[in-house]
Parts: structure tokens; C-alpha cells; sequence
């Protein structure tokens, strides 16, 4: 259980697995690409590989020929639960070394028309407690998440004006675990679930030394049957976990823009916005009851501002640093299974030309998030202290 970890997904593993990290709500921005060296400033508008299926569809039209872009990340967590009861054996650190990997594919039509093709994952969470824990009859884990396969179009309009869309095939996967109250045997209950969504973008040109990019993704609507209910540590008395078993990725834009300064230096940044406040009054199906939810939600706002550095023709450097505002009003009201907080990024990185067709990059990003205070159930009170996570990932991307 130990190695399980509350984080948006980062990505979709080759061999069928995701794994996930923290962001501003339970989006992510890093999916192994080269953005995460730049803390994911610019990503609506740099279209400098196929990563720009996802980050932006329309960008394709600033890639020549056919481009393979593949990503692989690892993660390493820290985001230890502490309980106020200091009677009662807690989880610890609920998050350990995680890999992750993806994969985009743009192919040229023509030099106007553009097709592509991203698998990936970049919504869901994942919480897991030491199976001694205190509330392992309430919870051991909780799982959700999202694995994208997006087709994707693009079309030049003009030199200035390009569009792209996407259609994003989500699968919804969502696993509760918990020891029975009489025999302490570990049972799951789990449950999938299939949803579209669309993600649609906008490239603006006005000159080769700026351009802007705009993307809006819209809501996932999943739905979930999964009795969340279990027994409190002591009393046994029951309880209803606060999970959402009708839980959507709610929509999201994003702008961001690149200024070339010169031949050496250019200068990336975004703003974004996540629809989190339309979750507040959410009904949700909880076994055979239907309630509404008493999370209390709000918009959550993106900032980041990045630079890259063309160090040779071959060698470019990448810096960036970005902050997302917390999904929760209160961050002394939060959720035992859904913790989140502002947080802060700092991403560093390198890009290096092979030859004509190859290129490979590394990159590594610091996040750290505010705490997050956990008042209900009583006896399981608690917080996530001094939340941080290291991402550390290699790309590689290949011209046909």
C-alpha cells in the first residue's frame, strides 16, 4: 500500500498502468514532455513537438511531416497524513517512487492539414495508507483515474490563423479498498467507466517572433457505483467516505503565449482556469443513496512563466516556474481522499538535437503544496503536511 499515491495521473504506462501527482484541483500538467522542464509555462503555444496533440491540437500546423514524440517519468512524493489522535497509529507518507510514460503521433496531410494521435493520462487521484493504519477497516485505498486516447485534427486557415480538435476516449477506473470489520480481510470494489470530452485550440501567428495559443477542454462525465461506506477505528461505528461515485474532470482553458526575444532567448507563459466551484453541489450515488456533496469547492486559477535558452543549434535550456490556486475554499475544511492545496512549481531541463530526424531531452521539477486540514471523521482528524513531490523524466521525439 505504501507505494500508492494521491496525485493527478501523470501519464498512461505502456504495459497498461498510470500513476499520479498533485496539481491545482486533480489536473496534471506533467506528462513527461519537455514541458516539465519549464513547469508547463507556454504549453498552449510552444508546438515544438507532438506533444501538442495534447497541449494543443492546432499546433500541429507548425510540424513538418510525420513526428513521434515519446515521454517516460518517474515521481518521487512526499505527502505525509499525520493524526491529531496521537493514540492512534497514522499512515505516514502515502507516496513513493512512481513511473509513468506517453506517447503522441502527428502526421502531415498536407502542409495546411494535420492528423494526430496521443495516449496519455492527466486527471484522476489515488490514496493509499499502511495496511496497519488506524482506519484500515474505513479505507486502505481509493482510487480514480483517467487513461486518454485523443485523435486529433488540425487545419492552417492562414499565415497567422490555425484551429485544432480533439476527442478525447476517456477510461474511467475506480477502485475502493478497505479490511472487513470482523476478519480484517482486505476487500475491493472497483468499477470502470467510459466517457467522452472534447478538447478544442486556437493558434494565433502574428509574426514569426510571437505567437499565442488557446485550448478549452470540456467536461468528462463519469459515473461510478461504489458503496464507500465503512467502519470508524474504536466505536466501529459506520461511515461514509466523502467520494464522489459520479465524479467529472471538470472543464478547463488555458492560454499561453511565446515571445521570441532574439536567436538565443524566448520567453514562455500561461494563464489558466479550472471550473472546480461546479462540483460543490454535486449529487452523487453512494451505494443505493443518492446525497449531494458537502465539499466546498472553488475555481482554481494557473500562472507560469518560463524561458528557454538556445545554448548551440543543437542544445536548448529550459527553465519555468508556475502556481496554482487550491480547489478548496477552506484548506482547514478538505477531504481524507481527495487532498489538495496551492502549489508551487520549479522545473529545469534540456533539449539536444541528435541529428536531422532525433532529438532527446531531460528535465526535473520541484512541486510543493500547502497543507491541507483534514477535520472529518473525528477520530481519523488529521493533515497533510508539507506535501512535495520531484519529477524527473526523458523524452524523445523522432522526424519520419
Amino acid at each position: 500500500m505504501k507505494n500508492m499515491a494521491f496525485i493527478p495521473i501523470v501519464s498512461f504506462i505502456f504495459v497498461g498502468a498510470a500513476s499520479l501527482a498533485h496539481a491545482g484541483g486533480l489536473y496534471l500538467y506533467e506528462i513527461g514532455t519537455e514541458d516539465l522542464g519549464l513547469a508547463g509555462a507556454g504549453t498552449a503555444a510552444r508546438a515544438q513537438d507532438a506533444s501538442t496533440v495534447f497541449s494543443n491540437p492546432a499546433g500541429m500546423t507548425r510540424l513538418d511531416g510525420k513526428q513521434l514524440t515519446l515521454g517516460a517519468q518517474v515521481l518521487y512524493g512526499d505527502l505525509p497524513y499525520e493524526l491529531d489522535n496521537r493514540y492512534l497509529e497514522g499512515p505516514g507518507n502515502v507516496v513513493g517512487w512512481l513511473p509513468a510514460a506517453s506517447s503522441f503521433y502527428s502526421h502531415s496531410i498536407s502542409d495546411d492539414f494535420k492528423l494526430g494521435l496521443a495516449l496519455y493520462g492527466n486527471f484522476g487521484l489515488s490514496l493509499g495508507f499502511d495496511d496497519n493504519w488506524a482506519g484500515r477497516n474505513l479505507v486502505t485505498e481509493a482510487t480514480m483515474m483517467g487513461l486518454t486516447l485523443q485523435p486529433a485534427l488540425a487545419y492552417r486557415i492562414n499565415k497567422m490563423w490555425s484551429v485544432g480538435a480533439g476527442l478525447g476516449i476517456n477510461l474511467g477506473v475506480f477502485s475502493l479498498s478497505r479490511n472487513t470489520l470482523r476478519t480484517g480481510e482486505e476487500v475491493t470494489l472497483d468499477d470502470t467507466d467510459l466517457a467522452p470530452n472534447a478538447k478544442l485550440g486556437v493558434m494565433f501567428e502574428p509574426c514569426q517572433y510571437a505567437r499565442l495559443g488557446l485550448t478549452y477542454t470540456s467536461e468528462v462525465d463519469y459515473e461510478f457505483d461504489v458503496d464507500a461506506s465503512g467502519n470508524l477505528p474504536v466505536s466501529g461505528m459506520p461511515w461514509t467516505l466523502p467520494i464522489d461515485a459520479s465524479v467529472d474532470a471538470p472543464q478547463q482553458v488555458m492560454l499561453s503565449t511565446v515571445l521570441v526575444l532574439n536567436e538565443k532567448w524566448s520567453l514562455l507563459g500561461n494563464i489558466g482556469w479550472q471550473d472546480w466551484s461546479s462540483f460543490s453541489d454535486l449529487s452523487v450515488n453512494v451505494g443505493p443513496a443518492t446525497r449531494s456533496s458537502s465539499l466546498e469547492l472553488q475555481d482554481t486559477w494557473h500562472g507560469a512563466l518560463g524561458t528557454q535558452y538556445q545554448m548551440t543549434a543543437a542544445t536548448r535550456l529550459n527553465f519555468g516556474v508556475a502556481y496554482d490556486t487550491s480547489m478548496y475554499e477552506n484548506q482547514d475544511n478538505t477531504s481524507l481522499t481527495m487532498p489538495a492545496g496551492a502549489a508551487w512549481r520549479f522545473g529545469i531541463g534540456a533539449q539536444q538535437q541528435l541529428n536531422e530526424k532525433s532529438s532527446i531531452g531531460v528535465a526535473f521539477e520541484y512541486l510543493m503544496s500547502e497543507d491541507a486540514t483534514v477535520p472529518a471523521p473525528v477520530l481519523l482528524a488529521g493533515s497533510y503536511t508539507e506535501p512535495e513531490m520531484f519529477f524527473m523524466s526523458v523524452n524523445y521525439s523522432y522526424r519520419f
